[in-house]
Formats: C-alpha cells, structure tokens, sequence
C-alpha cells in the first residue's frame, strides 16, 4: 500500500473516530431529554426543513455555475450538467475521505469534460482561497456584532476550564512536577529548533499569502469579475438562509434571529473541519451553543442541528448517487449528438 494511501486511510480514521465521539458525548449530555427530543422531532415542520433543502440545492448549484468563470479565461468549460454531477459527486465523495471531493471533481472535469486535471484543480484551489476569504470576513462581522456572547462562549468552552484544569494541577505536587518537566522540556526543544521552525513557517506562510494572491489575482481574468462576487456572496447566503430557515422547523428555536444564526454558520463551519462531513461535531458545536449561549431547551437545541446536518446529508446523499448514474447516460448522449 503506498504511503499517500496510508496517510489518508489514517487522516479518516482519526477523525470519524473524532465525529463518533463528539456524538457519544452530545447523546450522553442529553440522555435526560430523550422523550422530549423524540417529540421535537416527531412535532418539527419538516416544511421549513423542505425549504432549507431548497436552499441548500441553489447554493450547490451556484458552486457548479460559478465553475465556469475561473474556467473560461483559462479556455476551458464545464457543460452546466456535469458540472452539477461534478459538485454534488464531489461532495459525497468529501463524506468518505476528507478533501477526496476535490480530487473527484477534476478527475471527473478531465474525463467528462476535457478539462485537464491539474488546471481544474487550480480553480477549485481557487474557490476555496475565496472561500476562507469570505469566511474570514463573516467572522470579523461576527466578532464585530456579537463580541460579548462569543466572548462569553469562550470563557465558557475554553478559559473557565483550562482555569479548572490549572487549579486541579497546582493543589497536586506530582502534577506540578509533570507540567514543570512539561514545559521545561518545550521550551529546551523549541529553543534547538528554532531556526528549522522559523523556516517552515515562513516557507508554508509565504505559500499561503502566495497562493491567496494568485486567486484573488484570477478573478480579475474572469469575464465579470462583479458577477463572480456576486454568485460567491449567494453562495454562503444561501449557508446561511438554509440553516434559518431550520431554525422555523421547532418551536424551541423559531425565537432565535439572523445574528443567531451568523454564529452557528460561523462555528458550524469550523465543525465540518472535525469529521467527515462534519459528522458529530457539527451537531455538538450547535448545540453547545444553542443551549449555553442562547438558552434553548435541550431537546429543541440538540434537534435543530441533528435535523440541520442530516437532511444535507440525504441531499448530498441522493442527488451524489444520482449523479454517478447520469453522469454516464448524459454524456454518451451528448457523444452521440456530437
């Protein structure tokens, strides 16, 4: 087995193992409430759920639209119809393997629509460069906006335990003596590598800056730079709008309004980070937050991200499956015509 193959296989496993965990501790937290999220789902309007998915599709969709315009001044281009195939495809596939999506899609542009991997490749690194920027901006925004409930969150998840942690340790010699020869040791270490460190950092740092300069620089080769600003802010408002309008399904939460929601975006983002597809820590980061920050009810605050995270997960589910299918139908089809 190669070695890239392991490492993947390896990056999985570790953080399905992750997920998995982060389920086990939110069904632990909210054992109590068993009967009453039972009923939260049982009594949710899946009609606001329908709405979300909607939503949802038109953010995929815009993905697959928007493909074109990084394509276009490179003179390449993706039939509108692959290029949905190709976005919900690779979505399904990012499910699996983390960043295995990305692969797909261009192996899939090469194959279907003579793009040449490695130039469709440079675009979707594209996207996600413009992406991070955009996330980024939302949370400044957020900061800006809701400066003391995030703060408060943090003292919450972060400073008001690891003060717990540090006073458990310094009322205990031995855990004293550990964290010293701890710190000790970082600190030597860190001192002989400094150099080696220094130059890692600065040779990935400049990488990063490199390459976000490069994307940004690629949008003003687009045919309308204004309109691929345009269809990349409708994209994480249709992010946005589709988990409010979840927020409709359950009486618990029809209360919480649009700066709610811009929090649970911004933190539900960082949670598809954990586990594959967000599965597990999604869901536990919404609702540490719904229930500590917002003060929802338990069973409400553990339903909505649960009804949030698996719907996207039947619509990924079924339109990637659908995809594989007619992807083969449609372009033998289209071969034919030619």
């Amino acid at each position: 087995m190669k070695a890239g193959n392991t490492k993947s296989i390896l990056q999985f496993i570790l953080l399905l193992s992750i997920g998995v965990l982060l389920i086990w501790l939110s069904l632990r937290q909210v054992a109590p409430e068993k009967d009453n999220i039972i009923k939260a789902f049982s009594e949710a309007n899946y009609f606001w759920i329908a709405i979300s998915l909607s939503i949802s599709f038109l953010s995929h969709f815009l993905r697959a639209y928007r493909w074109n315009y990084l394509l276009d001044p490179l003179g390449h281009k993706v039939d509108l119809v692959n290029a949905n195939c190709h976005v919900f495809i690779g979505y399904f596939a990012n499910y699996g393997i983390p960043r295995m999506g990305e692969v797909s899609r261009c192996t899939l542009a090469a194959k279907y629509d003579k793009v040449p991997f490695e130039v469709a490749l440079g675009t979707v690194i594209t996207e996600r460069i413009i992406d991070f920027l955009i996330f980024l901006i939302i949370f400044f925004f957020t900061l800006l906006i809701q400066f003391n409930e995030l703060i408060g969150l943090a003292n919450e998840l972060i400073f008001d335990k690891l003060r717990s942690a540090l006073s458990g340790i310094s009322g205990s010699p031995v855990k004293m003596i550990v964290l010293s020869v701890i710190v000790i040791g970082g600190a030597i270490a860190f001192f002989v590598l400094r150099k080696k460190i220094a130059s890692v950092l600065k040779g990935k740092f400049g990488k990063i800056i490199l390459g976000m300069g490069e994307g940004l620089g690629s949008i003003r080769k687009t045919k309308s730079p204004v309109k691929f600003i345009l269809l990349s802010l409708m994209i994480w408002a249709s992010y946005f709008y589709s988990l409010y309008a979840c927020f409709f399904a359950l009486e618990g939460t029809s209360q919480l309004g649009q700066k709610e929601c811009l929090s649970l975006l911004l933190f539900g983002t960082l949670g598809v980070i954990f586990a594959p597809g967000g599965l597990g820590a999604y869901p536990f980061i919404l609702y540490t937050i719904l229930s500590g920050t917002f003060g929802v009810a338990e069973a409400p605050a553990f339903a909505l991200p649960w009804l949030s995270w698996t719907s996207q997960f039947v619509l990924i589910l079924f339109f990637g499956v659908c995809s594989l299918i007619l992807l083969p139908i449609y372009n033998k089809k289209r071969n034919v015509v030619s």
